[in-house]
């Protein structure tokens, strides 16, 4: 049966853990102003569409004909989780981002080079989804459009807070890290049960 509570927990946590999108979006809402900010988002929930079905369709033919990878992709998977998990915790009480562009071309072409995304789809695939979905290219793009639209909210939900959520984090940042950190180690140990 799909573990929809263990694939949710780690999508959501991965998705909403800061990473190039939620920065650059977080960085450009506070400049810019949300409406201002919108076309960046989009172009980042595009350019995430497309590398989510291009990691999907990777994983899921690759899972197909050389299924011996699940195991070693499982563990570096969960090694980067661990590595994450470890930075997220020793991370500072400061964020700090750049000032990127603000465009939907800049937030498209961002994605293509997001490592975050590709391990965020790649350990979703193997880990959760293909072991019941192998071969069902339906359901794999559903979960593939699923993946990138929880990674659109999340970018989002960073444009919307903006400056305040810098002020929030930075005031509980310990305690937050702390949390997002345990739940990776959660997510990096599920991946085998």
């Amino acid at each position: 049966m799909f573990r929809w509570a263990n694939f949710l927990t780690y999508a959501l946590v991965t998705a909403i853990t800061p990473g190039p999108n939620n920065l650059s979006s977080m960085s450009n809402a506070g400049r810019l102003g949300i409406k201002r900010a919108l076309p960046f988002n989009l172009g980042i929930w595009v350019g995430f569409s497309l590398v989510m079905l291009g990691c999907t369709l990777f994983c899921g033919t690759l899972s197909a004909f050389l299924p011996a990878l699940k195991l070693p992709m499982l563990v570096v998977g969960a090694l980067y989780l661990l590595w994450l998990a470890w930075k997220t915790w020793r991370s500072s009480d400061r964020l700090e981002a750049g000032s990127p562009r603000s465009g939907f071309v800049s937030g498209l072409l961002l994605q293509f080079v997001n490592p975050k995304i590709y391990i965020y789809c790649i350990v979703s695939m193997e880990s959760y989804i293909l072991p019941f979905y192998a071969g069902q290219w339906g359901r794999l793009t559903f979960f593939a459009l699923l993946l990138a639209f929880l990674g659109f909210v999340c970018t989002v939900c960073w444009a919307l807070f903006g400056s305040a959520f810098r002020l929030l984090f930075s005031r509980y940042a310990k305690a937050t890290n702390t949390v997002m950190a345990l739940l990776l180690v959660y997510c990096a140990v599920s991946l085998f049960f």
